[in-house]
C-alpha cells in the first residue's frame, strides 16, 4: 500500500535576504528540521527568487548532483570547469560535482527577477570527474504527458545524472488525468506542484504543495486547474 507524506507550501522552510527570497522544502542553511532532512537520496529542493542584478558569489560543492530548472528571468553560470553559459526558462542544468567544483550563479538582468528550482540529489558514484551540461525542453511535449527532462542514461531524452533518477515536467489541462509509473522498483515519488491544482491519489495539491509517496506502482494525477508539476522518480536507499 502506498504510504505517502504531504508537505504543503506553507510549511516550508523560509529565508528573506532582501535579494533572495528562498523556500526550503528539506533542511538547508538556517533552516533545520529533523523531519524533512531528505527524502530518500532527494537532499535539497529549493524554491528561489532572485532580485535583478544579484546573486551567488564563488562556492564550492562536492559529491552532489545539481540540477536547475528556471521558471522566470535568466540564470548566468560560471564554474571552475571553464564553463560560462546563461539558463533561461525552459532549459535544464544540471551539474555533477563529484570531486570538486565551484561556481557562481547570477541574475544578469537590470529590470526582472529571476525565479528557479535548485535540487541536490545524493549521486551513487563518489569523487566523479566534475561535468557540466544544459539543455533546452521542448515544452510542446509536455502538453498533457509527462516529459522526461532528467534520466540515468546520456542517451535517453534530457540531462543525466549519476543516479538512478528520472525527471518529469508535465502541463495538465484542467481535468486530464493520467497515469505515472514508477520507473524503478525501490524508487519513490516526490511531486512538487509549480502553478495550479491536481489531485494525486485523492489527495489535493496547490501550487507549491508537494507530497512524497512509496511503495507503488501506478499513480493516478488528475489536474483540477490547469496545472504544471515536476515528478522526481529517485532511490529511497541511498
Amino acid at each position: 500500500m502506498a504510504t505517502t507524506v504531504l508537505h504543503t507550501a506553507d510549511t516550508r522552510g523560509n529565508a528573506n535576504h532582501g535579494w533572495l527570497n528562498a523556500y526550503h522544502s528539506f533542511s538547508f542553511g538556517n533552516y533545520y528540521n529533523a523531519d524533512r532532512n531528505q527524502f530518500g537520496v532527494l537532499r535539497v529542493l529549493n524554491d528561489d527568487t532572485i532580485a535583478a542584478g544579484m546573486g551567488f558569489g564563488t562556492h564550492p560543492h562536492k559529491n552532489m548532483e545539481i540540477i536547475t530548472i528556471p521558471f522566470e528571468g535568466d540564470l548566468a553560470h560560471k564554474d571552475s570547469m571553464g564553463t560560462s553559459s546563461t539558463i533561461k526558462s525552459g532549459d535544464v542544468q544540471v551539474m555533477s560535482a563529484g570531486s570538486g567544483i565551484q561556481h557562481s550563479e547570477f541574475n544578469p538582468n537590470a529590470d526582472q527577477q529571476t525565479k528557479l528550482f535548485q535540487i541536490w540529489l545524493f549521486p551513487n558514484k563518489q569523487e566523479v570527474t566534475p561535468r557540466y551540461q544544459q539543455i533546452t525542453l521542448d515544452q510542446s511535449k509536455q502538453k498533457n504527458n509527462f516529459a522526461q527532462i532528467l534520466s540515468p542514461n546520456a542517451d535517453d531524452e534530457g540531462v543525466w545524472i549519476h543516479q538512478d533518477a528520472w525527471f518529469f515536467m508535465a502541463d495538465f489541462d484542467a481535468d486530464y488525468s493520467k497515469k505515472y509509473e514508477i520507473k524503478k522498483g525501490g524508487n519513490g515519488v516526490y511531486l512538487i506542484v509549480i502553478s495550479g491544482s491536481i489531485t494525486v491519489e485523492g489527495k489535493e495539491l496547490n501550487t507549491k504543495d508537494a507530497i512524497g509517496i512509496t511503495d507503488f506502482e501506478t499513480l493516478e494525477i488528475k489536474a483540477q486547474t490547469a496545472a504544471r508539476f515536476l515528478i522526481m522518480d529517485i532511490p529511497m536507499k541511498m
